[in-house]
């Protein structure tokens, strides 16, 4: 029997109304177990909810509360799920989690493998450890979308891939739950001589009979970073190989145009950056449904900051004309031009990420050529120099590589580098620490549109 404790009631609500207090236990919804927070949330939906509690002395209640269709009951619990994170059961060959260093923080090294976090969070799950009662839930309760992690739909690599004996079944699971209507996402995780070439056609076409449910599929190199002894050997991709991927996905991108209208299947912009090939325009991507994989982040840079761009250019060259109707936020805009000459201040990205911001750079320079805007791409020390993303840049490589640098009057930190909810680097390097080693003040950099300009130039909201 699932019980769980309520560790605080928000004051006035139904709950709270109801008599309902702190470190009491809930037993039911509506004569149901609840087993985490999905069942909760379907259960209160309705305007009468049974609430069955158990007291601290031990005595049980049953009390009917009454509340407006769309009000939440106003009990809070310990854990967000309501239940305990389902950890992955796999051993991948690629997963990067393996390829830690040690004496990082407990959660680095946390496999969650979980649907209920595929839903909330976006985390992309292999279905390995679901039993078909979770499946049925998923489509009771219509969570959506599911994140699925494919790699290959040969059963037999699957299983090898993920060193799991249940890993080849996952076209069963994905073809339920697009009989179901519910909204997918896919993933593959490319690993040379494993799931490439004729194997990556394979399971590229056997998941496009489930297109549009199946929304999009993204296919993503490995990340090899130099911890890696004792795992299984893998090997980068070529230049040639990159561009043979993005062939093979290009071809199956116009066959999915002709059947469903989408392009479905996408390669990260690693396979671009490394093949020398131009990304694709924005309207490939299909709404950049695979963004947080690296898919299309190279493309909406260049248009959200060559759209800034254009905005301030635009506003400035009328309002010489139209200054008596401009808006406030546009003679804000038109001000920008203007603002602090001669600033100068600096970037820092990852080494896959030096060629694009080269290129705002240039973009830059056609409307505040007097501005210096310095970008330092940093090569991983701590995880390898076969990791190039930004986001898995630590504040220790950045100190050691920008200390005794003129940075200008501040260094520019994409949000990406830190913690979802703290300043907080993934060595633990907290950005006060950075801000004192390197004697700059930092300024976190949520998007590359209007706000990266504004940081340029030094423009505060």
């Amino acid at each position: 029997m699932h019980e769980h404790k309520i560790v605080s009631v928000i004051s006035g609500s139904p709950a709270d109304l109801a008599g309902i207090r702190e470190g009491d236990l809930l037993l039911s919804l509506n004569g149901e177990p609840v087993e985490d927070v999905f069942d909760y949330h379907y259960q209160a939906e309705e305007v009468s909810v049974s609430v069955a509690i158990r007291r601290p002395d031990g005595s049980e209640r049953t009390l009917v509360i009454e509340k407006g269709e769309d009000d939440d009951l106003g009990m809070v619990f310990a854990e967000s799920l309501m239940d305990n994170y389902k950890s992955c059961r796999n051993k991948c060959v690629f997963c990067f989690i393996d390829q830690n260093p040690p004496g990082m923080r407990d959660t680095i090294y946390f496999k969650d493998d979980d649907s209920r976090l595929s839903f909330l969070q976006g985390n992309y799950i292999t279905m390995t450890n679901m039993k078909e009662s979770e499946i049925d839930r998923i489509i009771r309760y219509k969570l959506a979308p599911i994140n699925i992690s494919v790699h290959t739909t040969n059963p037999e690599l699957r299983m090898k891939m993920l060193n799991n004996r249940f890993a080849g079944n996952i076209l069963e699971h994905i073809e339920k739950l697009y009989k179901a209507e519910i909204p997918m996402n896919g993933q593959i995780v490319l690993c040379k001589n494993y799931n490439d070439g004729d194997e990556l056609r394979r399971t590229i076409r056997d998941l496009m009979q489930f297109a549009p449910v199946m929304a999009s599929l993204s296919v993503v190199p490995v990340g090899l970073s130099k911890y890696r002894d004792g795992l299984c050997q893998l090997e980068p991709f070529s230049k040639e190989d990159s561009a043979e991927v993005i062939d093979i996905i290009e071809g199956f991108q116009r066959e999915a145009m002709e059947k469903c209208g989408i392009h479905f299947v996408h390669a990260s912009d690693e396979w671009y950056i490394v093949a020398e090939r131009e990304v694709p325009p924005e309207e490939n991507y299909d709404g950049y449904l695979q963004i947080e994989n690296g898919v299309g982040m190279t493309r909406l840079l260049y248009e959200e900051f060559r759209a800034a761009v254009h905005e301030v250019e635009e506003v400035s060259f009328y309002r010489g004309i139209h200054r008596l109707t401009m808006t406030k936020n546009d003679r804000k805009l038109a001000h920008m031009l203007k603002k602090n000459q001669g600033r100068r201040v600096s970037s820092i990205c990852g080494m896959l990420a030096r060629t694009p911001l080269e290129v705002i750079k240039k973009e830059l320079g056609r409307i505040r050529p007097d501005i210096d805007f310095q970008v330092f791409p940093i090569v991983n020390d701590f995880f390898g120099h076969n990791i190039t993303v930004t986001g898995l840049l630590t504040g220790q490589d950045i100190v050691a590589q920008l200390s005794g640098k003129d940075l200008g009057e501040a260094l520019l930190l994409p949000k990406c580098c830190l913690k979802a909810d703290e300043d907080i680097f993934l060595d633990d390097m907290h950005l006060s620490e950075l801000e004192n080693a390197l004697q700059v003040k930092t300024v976190i950099v949520e998007s590359y549109g209007m706000d990266f300009l504004k940081a340029i130039i030094g423009v505060e909201e």
